[in-house]
């Protein structure tokens, strides 16, 4: 059978990218918005990735980031049990069952809406109990943890930088305890320079440790995302 896509449609492309070109849509009235407001409408009602995440059915323009980043690393394959931290909207544990992982599961602070295939508990990934029910749910360790997590912006950038590196050396103690051996590690962080100890740390616990910026990525973003291949497995750590 050919692959369904997102909302159970024939995929049209194989690809992500995307032709740019076209029609801008200009927003005539506020209608009661702020200047930030009709900014971002505006630039959404112009964002090919957007447009096509809608047609698609995925969750949010989100999916393309990591269907991009696999078509670069090839670390989706079939079979694969998935636990997607930070899992609200949804896009990325849809791109897992799409690639044929065989056991996707999601956690967030926030609701998510069900997702065929995924099972997503509500919750805080650093509580042990939660970590726990994970595990249980998933039936056993995962063989790729991925985050996309950021925390609330504050709008000073050494401050924001600080707080998603804290984020996601979170989100790597936790793949450390949950992944088997040859197990793989995806994550958002932001460029500013403090990452270095996190680096350190996926360099001694993984085999291959790369960073990519994907097409999908806003080109004004400072968001790169690790993708760090090959766990060593809890026996070969060392301690820092």
């Amino acid at each position: 059978m050919d692959d369904k896509n997102a909302n159970g449609s024939s995929p049209k492309k194989k690809t992500s990218r995307f032709a740019t070109a076209g029609l801008t849509v200009k927003l005539k009235k506020s209608h009661g918005r702020s200047t930030s407001q009709q900014r971002w409408l505006t630039r959404q009602l112009n964002d090919p990735y957007v447009r096509a995440a809608q047609q698609q059915g995925w969750r949010s323009r989100a999916a393309f980031k990591l269907i991009e980043l696999d078509e670069k690393f090839k670390f989706l394959r079939p079979g694969l049990k998935v636990i997607d931290l930070g899992a609200a909207p949804g896009g990325w544990s849809q791109v897992a069952i799409f690639r044929k992982a065989t056991k996707v599961v999601g956690i967030d602070l926030l609701h998510v809406d069900p997702i065929p295939g995924a099972d997503i508990i509500q919750g805080d990934f650093t509580d042990p109990a939660n970590m726990d029910t994970l595990i249980d749910m998933l039936g056993g360790k995962a063989d790729l943890v991925m985050s996309d997590m950021a925390p609330n912006t504050t709008g000073h950038s050494a401050t924001d930088h600080i707080r998603i590196i804290d984020l996601t050396e979170d989100a790597l103690a936790f793949a450390l305890d949950i992944l088997n051996p040859h197990g793989i590690f995806i994550a958002k962080v932001f460029q500013g320079g403090s990452e270095k100890g996190m680096l350190d740390k996926l360099k001694q616990n993984f085999k291959v440790v790369k960073h990519a910026k994907p097409p999908a990525s806003r080109k004004e973003s400072k968001e790169l995302y690790v993708v760090a291949i090959g766990f060593k497995g809890k026996s070969e750590e060392k301690e820092a």
